[in-house]
């Protein structure tokens, strides 16, 4: 009898490779080739899922045409684009972000093949759609936020109370991973595949921030760096740390989960210096070491540490059941919180919906990133303005010396050029001058301390697009529109 798992194993498959199948259940030797392959093998994880149900999506089109993938001409192309993006027809039109990713995966498939002439290229400027990036750009001002949270994370009501019904079993942990990204700007793969021991626990001088590194495995550009988070937000962490997440590991201990783990690296060391290392030893008594930096989300997984009652994970955010929380779940989490926010906040009467306007705010694990960007801009701004003092002649000394706001956002977020900062995720306040706003606020704000700044938001709001701001004064309107 066949054993499909070693048979798996002898083909180069790993967990987690795509298999295609046609439609009359034939297995694609070629796209099975492409799956093994080093082009495809270097993805992250995240990306090969996508790229796999992008190949599906073209793959069913061209079948509904007879043609071969390896025979698609540019003409398949065009019009499977003017399908995904154009159609009228087609009730799942897609933006210019999504339809770049597709071709940059379509691209990787025809190149592999040696396809000639290239169907799609999106090194070719046709082939690119002119609006990528304006479509994934969302932001929240600070009030809105804690609307979002409390709604949708923490089962409040239109009057901000908790419903008798809500269970709120992973209530501090989603608050707490939200409160890090949306201080941090920590990516979602970023702040979602921290170890425990990564938590940022070393105060900046002046107390408020404390400062962390972000392990190059872990980003985009391969490249760490420093971020920074507020003592808050690492307190909700530890809070997370000592209540949800501890319990989650009794019980797991208890039903003896760990033990049934195919693979358990217990940690033994973790050096330190400029370039730490992870030693460990599996369960055949075999040691290994890697630095931190360089571990991978999968490895991350797999490192626990001894507890008092026995191995517990390494990874700072679990389930209920008490194993690893893969990065890519936390969209569930936030799809939940938006479709609680668009239930508690809908209108009640009919004919209220109002296309310019809305009712209830709607946040992805990337929104917390660029809030945290205009969040900051804002704040610089004011820092520079009124904190300091400075003369327009002095701010300009300041900035040859440590960077003007839009370079400080620049390095929190990593990005390597300040003008895809400005274009992609600030563009709603590139046109506005902070200043004037700024002066608008009253002097001496009380204890030397930044005063709230709900009002600046607002006004950004009024005057820039893609800004979600609703109020305090929201449920009143809502309670009495129902």
């Amino acid at each position: 009898m066949l054993n499909l798992p070693i048979q798996v194993v002898k083909m180069g498959l790993r967990p987690g490779d795509p298999v295609f199948l046609s439609p009359d259940f034939r297995v694609d030797a070629g796209l099975l080739d492409l799956v093994r392959s080093s082009e495809f093998r270097r993805l992250e994880k995240e990306s090969k899922r996508n790229y796999a149900t992008d190949y599906r999506l073209l793959l069913d089109f061209l079948w509904s045409r007879n043609v071969p993938w390896r025979e698609a001409s540019r003409q398949d192309l065009r019009d499977f684009r003017a399908w995904r993006c154009d159609a009228p027809e087609n009730p799942r039109r897609i933006g210019g972000s999504k339809w770049n990713r597709e071709a940059a995966a379509f691209t990787l498939l025809f190149k592999w093949a040696k396809v000639s002439p290239m169907p799609v290229d999106v090194g070719r400027r046709e082939d690119r759609a002119p609006d990528a990036g304006k479509d994934r750009v969302s932001w929240l001002t600070p009030r809105t936020w804690r609307l979002w949270m409390d709604i949708g994370l923490r089962g409040h009501t239109r009057d901000r109370l908790v419903t008798a019904e809500w269970a709120g079993r992973t209530e501090t942990r989603n608050t707490a991973f939200v409160r890090l990204l949306l201080s941090s700007g920590l990516r979602r793969q970023e702040g979602g595949a921290l170890l425990m021991f990564e938590v940022p626990r070393q105060l900046l001088q002046r107390g408020r921030y404390c400062h962390g590194q972000v392990p190059a495995a872990l980003t985009r550009t391969k490249k760490g760096r420093t971020y920074y988070v507020s003592v808050e937000a690492v307190r909700e962490v530890e809070t997370y740390e000592r209540s949800e997440r501890a319990w989650a590991v009794q019980r797991a201990q208890q039903e003896g989960r760990y033990e049934r783990l195919p693979m358990m690296r217990i940690i033994t060391e973790v050096t330190r210096g400029l370039k730490p290392k992870v030693r460990w030893v599996d369960r055949g008594g075999v040691e290994g070491e890697q630095a931190l930096s360089l571990l991978t989300c999968q490895e991350r997984q797999w490192l626990f540490i001894e507890g008092p009652d026995g191995p517990e994970p390494a990874w700072l955010w679990l389930t209920e059941r008490g194993l690893p929380m893969d990065p890519h779940s936390w969209n569930g989490v936030f799809r939940a919180a938006n479709l609680r926010c668009e239930e508690v906040l809908r209108p009640t009467k009919s004919g209220l919906w109002d296309v310019h306007r809305a009712y209830a705010p709607y946040a992805t694990p990337h929104s917390a990133r660029h809030s945290m960007a205009l969040y900051m801009l804002v704040v610089l701004n004011e820092l520079l303005e009124r904190r300091y003092g400075l003369s327009p002649a002095e701010r300009r000394d300041f900035a040859l010396l440590f960077g003007d706001p839009w370079f400080l956002v620049q390095t929190l977020l990593g990005h390597s050029d300040v003008e895809l900062t400005k274009r992609i995720y600030l563009a709603p306040v590139t046109h506005l001058r902070l200043s004037s706003i700024l002066a608008s606020i009253d002097d001496d704000p009380p204890s030397g301390q930044l005063e709230d700044l709900d009002g600046v938001f607002a006004r950004i709001a009024r005057e820039s697009s893609g800004v979600q701001d609703l109020d305090a004064g929201l449920d009143e309107r809502l309670a009495t529109a129902g």
